[in-house]
């Protein structure tokens, strides 16, 4: 049905017979068309619209990734707080290490190879396990994507911290996938909730390792082992994406540790070292990462030998170093001068690191148009979810010292209860 719509043999706008009718004609029961439509939908092919029945869906028979798409763009009279991206004052110049990547073995040939030697000589002292097998690829999105087509799971039923990584949510959805949440506090995913998720037999467990992206909670090391504990007893395949990766206060650290035949670890090398690198570094059990690697054979083959070996001579330089180190604490200063200031309103943020904060409202609605009122543009919370989570996610990784009054003003007035101000 997928490929009669995109093909146009079935036009866009189509009203679909009813799913007994199809069922009869094509000797299978209902319930099995059912299914096929439901998943249709999830891809958003398919729209259902109760009573007036199942249509072919107009423009969103395109694949592309809606919650990302979303973030709009502000113009300079708007303060914008919706992309928790890093400071470029706080990444380092490539000018030295590009040079470098030019001098890289084996340039411009066509050879398939994982990962240079030097980079793989580079990450593996701080690799938070003793993995089978490194393969680079671009980007840690990239990476999950990639693996996800690879390791062919449209449709499949993933375990996913909650609230999620937006571009996660977006792979996930592109590809139909059964979005089992696992509920987390700040110390991390809850084992408990993780095993009431495991008895669904998810084929994916999606995991921060470290830093979770939206919330800034660092997940704790006992709360890792005990997640290795409960995942111990069935076959999940965990895919860890750490894409603040040393912009975390805490080391690498990872499942791999307790089941390295079951676990993807991907490291991302853009929020660090700068996101026209387009790299990270992944590892894995040696079967999989063949599977990555005879996917991408379709495409491009290998990540460039230009940016890998940039990035080795980034991770061995110690100005570079030094840079991070100091990019740490300043994510870190830049949001808690946020998160202290709305505590002490009464806004009871989490303190935690990372590139954003994540700020309770009583009503998303009634906060997104208050802080528009105010000039200022900030991530609902349920771009992270699947449904409002009266949240907001508010960029801080580029917050200047001189407008957190005026944020914090604005953001008090946003989190108020509407009905209460009536």
């Amino acid at each position: 049905m997928r490929a009669l719509i995109r093909s146009g043999l079935i036009p866009i706008g189509t009203r679909l017979p009813p799913i007994r009718d199809i069922a009869s004609a094509m000797g299978v029961s209902p319930a099995t068309v059912a299914a096929a439509w439901a998943r249709l939908q999830k891809q958003r092919i398919l729209t259902g619209q109760g009573r007036n029945g199942t249509w072919v869906s107009g423009a969103r028979s395109l694949s592309v990734p809606k919650r990302f798409a979303s973030s709009g763009n502000f113009g300079a009279s708007v303060l914008d707080l919706s992309f928790a991206v890093p400071d470029p004052a706080l990444l380092p110049r490539l000018h030295r290490a590009l040079a470098h990547g030019a001098e890289a073995d084996q340039l411009n040939s066509y050879a398939r190879v994982a990962i240079l030697p030097e980079l793989e000589e580079a990450v593996r002292p701080d690799w938070p396990y003793a993995p089978e097998a490194f393969l680079a690829i671009n980007g840690g999105y990239s990476a999950v994507h990639t693996l996800f087509h690879a390791l062919s799971l449209r449709g499949a039923r993933v375990a996913v911290e909650y609230p999620a990584a937006l571009r996660h949510l977006d792979i996930l959805e592109d590809l139909g996938a059964a979005i089992l949440p696992v509920a987390c506090d700040t110390e991390g995913p809850l084992p408990d909730r993780l095993a009431e998720v495991l008895a669904q037999r998810p084929e994916i467990f999606l995991l921060q390792p470290r830093l979770h992206s939206v919330t800034g909670q660092t997940l704790s090391p006992t709360r890792l082992a005990a997640l290795a504990q409960v995942l111990a007893h069935g076959d999940t395949v965990v895919i860890e994406d750490d894409g603040l990766a040393d912009l975390a206060l805490v080391p690498a650290q990872s499942l791999g540790r307790w089941l390295p035949e079951r676990v993807v670890h991907v490291k991302s090398f853009s929020k660090t070292h700068g996101p026209d690198l387009r790299l990270a570094v992944l590892s894995g059990p040696s079967g999989l990462v063949a599977q990555v690697r005879g996917y991408r054979a379709f495409s491009s083959g290998w990540t460039s030998r230009i940016l890998q070996g940039a990035t080795a001579w980034l991770l061995r330089d110690p100005a570079t170093q030094d840079l991070l180190a100091r990019a740490r604490i300043v994510y870190r200063d830049r949001r808690a001068a946020l998160v202290d200031a709305l505590r002490a309103e009464g806004v009871m943020a989490e303190p935690g690191t990372g590139l954003c904060a994540w700020v309770p409202v009583a009503s998303e609605q009634y906060a997104m148009v208050s802080l528009a009122a105010h000039g200022i543009a900030v991530a609902p919370g349920s771009r992270f979810g699947l449904a409002p989570l009266n949240h907001l996610r508010v960029a801080t990784s580029r917050l200047d010292p001189g407008r957190v009054a005026d944020v914090v003003h604005a953001l008090v007035l946003g989190a108020a209860d509407p009905q209460k101000l009536q």
